[in-house]
């Protein structure tokens, strides 16, 4: 086994070059900017341009989580803003209530409204999900006309009023500010976070989320959820801007603006769409004359972005960043094995008699094709097991029935004597499964650091709330971040910690998969295909790291087309043809199993 010493945690230097100094930069600038504006504007004008840039802001912020962070194509939050407005102007005009309660009003009905929207459509695909938003946005404003009872038709609403400071354009610009700061922090909070990685990796790589345990439906129905109420919020501050509401305000084409805030801004971002959100609301001001061209501008800018700027403006400063400061990521190193430990923890007696994974007779067929008969497979703790055989020979489809991603037809797959046939893949995870794959599954948008964070999904999860406001977590997350960097040492990616995942080389992608795998603390671990594109020294160091690992009490279960590393590391190997089980066995009665030779290894 070789090993060296492990390298440091990052230093405020290390981290320097990545895209979080930015953010605690301009954003203080942008709010610095908005709080002298009262004091230098020459009118007041400008300050009521600048209370609407904060009152789209917050609902922009919300959108940014659904959009920017989860990778949702919603292009109708127009449709909860409208419902917002309605919501705070009936509850004023209609009932009489104190406009404080009217906003209150108008969060609670947005949560409602998000919530019975997502509910049904977050469970579409990207296009169909987007095409509900946009089918509630149209709604809204054609029910707002026939509701003439409540909303006051086509003719509008009074909205609410506030008396005394807030009474005034320049204290209720200040009111505003103040929750848009306020709304600024809950998703900033998120974005940090353990939520904050898993909704990243739901945009990025939803498959490896999802085996890492994030639960991917519930945690996008929450940030929706979230954006319906901070929509619900800014509608009803954005009719006591405007002092009256009418359907007619609510167009499209300030649907699309809210959209291209955030894709200018650029994915997994907060400081660039803030940026873009006050741009795009003082271009209208600044160029009057283009106001009539808007849904052109917005559909040409929509297009300009995804074309040439798919990472938006965020990412085109991080990029140059990394060019200028010319980045280059270090090599892979070899790991420190001895802190193996610290990652997987203190695992207790293994029982040697027991069964991590039990496989029995499993069947999957797709449509004609058979592609598992009857497969039979035990891995027990510390033990590694090779499974082998020809392209197309059913190998991954097994490793997908385990996981949960395919259902079975026929047979019994059992986790630590649970059976798990209709257990859904992020309960697997729970129970102590973790996958690497065949194509390395990463968030190319986080650090590596983080990336290997997320493996640790399930255990530093914390509720939503905590998310939201920081109460309560901190001990759950700087615990996990040191065992992501233990898991770093091991591999040999210390050096890399820092840098985006998307930087890295095939090689370090699959070292990387292998740390996050470890600190999901696994009590099974399948790896498919892990020495894919490796050089002869990075996979005599695999090898050294599988085995370490299978020393800890792990079970492995290890898919690899390497025959020789196979039969180096394995206690026993299954090989696979056509579906069925061809031979299982010891390596060495393996390699000389004539049936093995003709179908797979040759002579």
């Amino acid at each position: 086994m070789t090993t060296t010493a492990h390298t440091p945690p990052p230093t405020a230097t290390t981290t320097a070059h990545s895209r979080k100094p930015l953010a605690r930069l301009t954003i203080p600038i942008v709010v610095l900017a908005l709080v002298l504006l009262p004091f230098v504007s020459p009118n007041l004008y400008w300050v009521h341009i600048a209370a609407l840039a904060a009152v789209y802001w917050i609902l922009v912020s919300g959108l940014n989580l659904v959009v920017g962070h989860a990778g949702q194509m919603a292009i109708g939050h127009v449709g909860l803003l409208a419902v917002g407005a309605y919501t705070g102007c009936a509850t004023y005009t209609t009932l009489g209530w104190n406009p404080f309660l009217s906003l209150v009003a108008a969060m609670v009905v947005g949560t409602a409204a998000g919530l019975l929207i997502g509910l049904p459509s977050l469970r579409l695909k990207r296009f169909y999900f987007a095409m509900a938003t946009l089918g509630f946005a149209t709604i809204v404003p054609q029910l707002a006309v026939v509701w003439d009872g409540v909303t006051g038709g086509g003719l509008g609403i009074a909205a609410p009023l506030f008396d005394g400071p807030l009474g005034t354009e320049t204290g209720f610009y200040w009111f505003v500010l103040a929750l848009a700061a306020g709304a600024t922090y809950v998703t900033w909070r998120i974005a940090r976070t353990n939520d904050g990685r898993g909704l990243i990796a739901i945009r990025d790589a939803e498959v490896a989320a999802e085996s890492s345990g994030v639960p991917i439906f519930r945690l996008k129905l929450y940030v929706f959820t979230l954006s319906g109420a901070l929509a619900g919020l800014a509608g009803a501050l954005y009719a006591s801007l405007q002092s009256y509401v009418t359907p007619d305000a609510f167009v499209f084409d300030l649907s699309m603006m809210f959209f291209v805030a955030v894709l200018l801004g650029g994915p997994g971002r907060i400081a660039a769409p803030l940026v873009a959100t006050v741009v795009l609301t003082l271009l209208p001001e600044l160029a009057a004359p283009l106001a009539e061209w808007s849904a052109f501008l917005y559909a040409a800018l929509l297009l300009a972005v995804v074309l040439a700027l798919p990472n938006g403006l965020g990412g085109l400063v991080t990029s140059i960043k990394d060019r200028v400061g010319r980045r280059r990521v270090p090599p892979w190193a070899k790991g420190d094995l001895d802190r193996l430990g610290d990652v997987l923890g203190d695992r207790g007696t293994t029982d040697e008699s027991a069964r991590v994974l039990s496989v029995s007779g499993v069947e999957k067929a797709f449509g004609g094709v058979q592609a598992l008969r009857g497969v039979d497979l035990e891995v027990a703790p510390g033990q590694i097991v090779g499974l082998i055989g020809p392209n197309g020979s059913g190998k991954t489809t097994l490793l997908n029935v385990v996981c949960g991603y395919y259902p079975i037809d026929e047979g019994t797959v059992r986790i630590d004597g649970t059976t798990v046939n209709d257990m859904r893949v992020q309960r697997r995870a729970a129970l102590g499964l973790a996958r690497c794959f065949q194509s390395p599954r990463v968030a190319g948008d986080l650090t590596v650091l983080e990336n290997v964070m997320l493996g640790g999904y399930h255990g530093a999860r914390t509720s939503f709330a905590t998310s939201m406001t920081g109460i309560g977590g901190g001990g759950r997350e700087a615990r996990l971040r040191e065992r992501a960097q233990a898991a770093l040492d091991v591999v040999g990616l210390s050096a890399q910690s820092t840098f985006r995942a998307e930087l890295l080389s095939h090689s370090q992608l699959r070292f990387l998969e292998i740390a996050r795998a470890l600190v999901a603390q696994p009590r099974l671990l399948l790896l498919d295909e892990p020495a894919a594109g490796l050089s002869v020294e990075e996979i005599a160091s695999l090898g050294n790291l599988i085995e370490s690992i299978a020393a800890q009490g792990v079970a492995v279960l290890l898919v690899e087309h390497h025959t020789d590393l196979v039969f180096d590391v394995c206690d026993s190997v299954t090989v696979l043809d056509l579906g069925g089980v061809l031979a299982a066995g010891r390596p060495d009665d393996i390699r000389r199993h004539e049936e093995v030779i003709h179908a797979y290894l040759g002579s």
